[in-house]
């Protein structure tokens, strides 16, 4: 072999190795630069979470350099201590739970970056006999919820509003899958609730809710609040702010993709649990999206945001029903500086 062959020779197995432990420390460096973000739901696996599953699949999370672990809930209510506390980076639920907390304990609250239930979903519903056909009708009677029931949580601003007095009621917690049993048994008066939810379960027990139940709407009572947002840690916000709008932009993609095709969305919930009933949580999911989802003010600000002033009178009804001493502002409970550009997100769904 020459001089200039066997140079030859080196040089190009030094290049293929050069070459593949470049290749070694980029998948390296690509591993390393995902970041991790561990989510807690509102509730058990249902339709009206199918976005987030379907993000996952489609690979909108791997897009942005995310790793996402998705948990059930336990309620709307209850997603955002388990933020507050650390054990999780983001969640989602009720926005109204997490001004409360804003309001106390302002260091620990998370702050809302995407508002995705923009109507008021919260109502007090009746057997369609009931006698109880106004507010202050619940004076005497008992009223179930779990515990961690949103609407539950807000009745002491319902009840400020509509002049009940609370004292007179009687609230009854039980499991949440036994709700909707106890009313039609008559063993509760009334139970507290988001619309869409009580109106499924009781589809699930042969129920009519058009026919056999009423409902008393918080929204028809000058209680226009928001309700479930997503929301982040202040920590994960401070320290991964690129990691929190890229995990808006998967999920602003996902929601679209799952309205224009809602079998692809059932494909991935159902991969979760299947066992649910897919032609239920199907339109579990799209009576969500045309419910709690279409606010009218969504065809100026689009999906994910809010309007300041609606938010603050929100804000404003939360503490004074509640009786708490500080008063959280607009930019603590959220915080818009992550949203997809405007001509990205939802007029309408």
């Amino acid at each position: 072999m020459t001089l200039s062959s066997y140079r030859s020779h080196v040089w190009k197995h030094l290049t293929a190795a050069t070459l593949s432990l470049g290749l070694v420390f980029a998948g390296t460096a690509q591993a390393v630069a995902a970041t991790d973000i561990s989510l807690v739901l509102n509730w058990k696996y249902e339709g009206a979470q199918a976005w987030y599953f379907l993000a996952e699949d489609k690979g909108y999370f791997k897009e942005q350099g995310l790793n996402v672990t998705i948990d059930q809930g336990e309620g709307s209510a209850a997603s955002i201590p388990k933020v507050a506390s650390g054990v999780y980076d983001a969640g989602f639920g009720d926005t109204n739970a997490l001004i409360q907390l804003a309001a106390t304990q302002p260091e620990r609250a998370p702050v809302g970056v995407y508002m995705i239930y923009n109507t008021p979903p919260f109502v007090i519903a009746v057997k369609a006999d009931s006698p109880i056909t106004k507010p202050k009708d619940v004076e005497g009677k008992i009223i179930g919820a779990p515990a961690n029931d949103a609407a539950l949580k807000l009745f002491p601003a319902f009840a400020e509003l509509t002049g009940i007095d609370q004292s007179q009621v009687t609230l009854n917690n039980m499991a949440p899958n036994l709700r909707e049993q106890l009313l039609m048994r008559g063993q509760i008066d009334a139970a507290f609730g988001y619309i869409t939810t009580i109106s499924f379960s009781a589809k699930g027990m042969k129920v009519d809710p058009e026919k056999e139940l009423r409902f008393i709407r918080y929204g028809d009572h000058g209680m226009d609040l928001y309700s479930n947002s997503i929301f982040f840690s202040q920590d994960f916000i401070a320290n991964n702010p690129e990691a929190v709008r890229g995990f808006l932009v998967a999920i602003n993609q996902a929601i679209q993709d799952a309205i224009a095709n809602p079998e692809e969305a059932m494909d991935a919930l159902m991969k979760r649990e299947p066992l649910l009933n897919r032609a239920v949580e199907m339109d579990k999911m799209l009576t969500t999206a045309r419910n709690d989802m279409s606010h009218p003010e969504i065809a100026e600000i689009g999906l994910g945001d809010v309007d300041d002033e609606r938010l603050k009178k929100n804000i404003d009804i939360v503490i004074a029903a509640n009786r708490l001493e500080n008063t959280p502002s607009i930019d603590q409970i959220f915080d818009r500086r992550f949203l997809p550009e405007r001509a990205a997100r939802p007029s309408e769904l």
